[in-house]
């Protein structure tokens, strides 16, 4: 932040200030340093320094807004490489590739891979169409490709196709992926007319980096840069050195975030479309373009990017409730466990894996593993009897065989006092053993 002789604070105040209660300005700043407060709050700055200021503490990568109402989405914004130093701001968006003679079947695919897991909805976020030189099957596929209700990117360069796409598409905020070094002048006007983001791709690192350099030039900030497809080799070194280029080199030309379409990458190939899908989750794809989305690779694709774009400070929890497993009414079996979502999932895994019918019920144990919440008394009995008493459990189930985990077998006397006319039965210490024990406790 080069703001050597600047005058940010052309006062003395003498009384507090009204924002920070300091009789100097030195609180504020410190406030507005750790993000506390935005500097415009400090009516006594110049706009000179306002401007100056606002600039060089804004993170190296822009935020950058896509698409409108429920299908709007924040790109970019990121301060950091690694997760571990400080939260992801971002997401990295799916998307899949429609052309011509895949649309019906891509669209219909889409409706299918749209499931809620801890409470984020896991679905593709955008659907691409290309411009191959044919301009009606290319307007065509563009107009079914708004009947998914999806953010749409319009993969074309040819400024004349690009803007009969943009009047199909300008409600919805596209993404105009068509500049280069021949055209950004003629794209970027485009783009700033019907207001939307704008794709940089080159032939290489240099050629990016030179036309970003120029659009901005141009006063044009709205923008996503394209790492290229020539090679997988050549896209993971563009999309690693564009990202340390802004975050630690301060570089804010390469301050904008990235498209990776891995459907050109590996064509055709679905298996290594799904391992690039999560190479570039990793680093560093903030929209990460393939074929298809089947539930096969959404699973793990899904999990994945959960796993590293949640904020390791706050633990992930699935919503207190009950949960039927393998079919089960009223009258099955229940157990119970915290809201930690690797507990939930490893236990009710292998409940499913059993077979044997189970209402799996969830109590608020505050994001924690079992002992961990028991020893803060996040899990007890009287936690887990107050959430019976607010969920209804008693009118809702009639079998009364409870399992708790082995590892807080301590619980069982008192559980049996906080809840009268319960059966309290100890499970085993591990998961896995819950299969077997599930099973002989159905046959006695």
């Amino acid at each position: 932040m080069a703001l050597k002789g600047l005058d940010i604070f052309k006062f003395t105040p003498k009384t507090n200030c009204k924002e920070c209660g300091s009789p100097t300005c030195m609180a504020f700043a410190m406030k507005v340093a750790q993000g506390a407060v935005p500097l415009d709050k400090c009516t006594h700055m110049s706009p000179e320094a306002l401007a100056k200021l606002g600039e060089a503490t804004a993170p190296p990568m822009k935020t950058i807004k896509i698409g409108v109402g429920n299908a709007e989405y924040s790109l970019g914004g990121e301060t950091v490489l690694f997760r571990h130093e400080k939260t992801f701001v971002s997401k990295s968006l799916y998307g899949v590739t429609l052309c011509p003679d895949c649309v019906d079947q891509a669209l219909s695919d889409l409706k299918i891979v749209d499931y809620v897991r801890i409470g984020e909805r896991m679905c593709v976020e955008l659907v691409n169409v290309e411009y191959t030189g044919n301009k009606d099957p290319f307007l065509e596929t563009v107009k079914k490709a708004l009947t998914a209700e999806r953010t749409l990117i319009l993969e074309v360069s040819d400024l004349a196709v690009a803007r009969e796409a943009l009047e199909l598409t300008k409600a919805g905020k596209p993404i105009l992926n068509g500049a280069n070094e021949s055209n950004y002048k003629e794209m970027s006007a485009l783009a700033t007319e019907f207001g939307v983001v704008l794709g940089v791709s080159g032939t290489s690192l240099d050629g990016i980096y030179d036309t970003v350099a120029a659009l901005e030039g141009l006063g044009n900030k709205n923008l996503i840069i394209d790492v290229g497809s020539s090679s997988v080799k050549d896209a993971f070194a563009n999309a690693v050195q564009i990202r340390r280029a802004a975050l630690k080199d301060q570089d804010r030309i390469f301050g904008y975030p990235s498209i990776v379409n891995v459907a050109k990458l590996a064509p055709g190939d679905s298996v290594m479309q799904a391992a690039l899908v999560s190479l570039f989750t990793l680093k560093y794809g903030s929209i990460i373009i393939m074929s298809g989305m089947s539930y096969a690779q959404a699973l793990p694709l899904y999990g994945l990017r959960q796993n590293i774009f949640t904020d390791p400070q706050k633990p992930m929890k699935v919503e207190p409730g009950i949960y039927p497993l393998n079919g089960a009414d009223e009258n099955a079996v229940c157990a119970t466990t915290v809201d930690f979502a690797l507990t939930y999932f490893v236990v009710s895994g292998e409940l499913e894996r059993s077979g044997v019918p189970v209402n799996l019920l969830i109590s608020d144990a505050g994001g924690y593993s079992v002992l961990t919440s028991w020893a803060a008394g996040k899990f007890s009995a009287s936690s887990i009897a107050r959430f019976f008493k607010e969920a209804g459990i008693e009118s809702k189930l009639k079998n009364r065989n409870l399992i708790i985990p082995g590892k807080v077998a301590v619980l069982k006397g008192e559980l049996e006092e906080s809840l009268p006319g319960w059966k309290i039965i100890v499970g085993p210490n591990e998961a896995v053993a819950s299969v077997k024990f599930l099973k002989e406790f159905k046959a006695s």
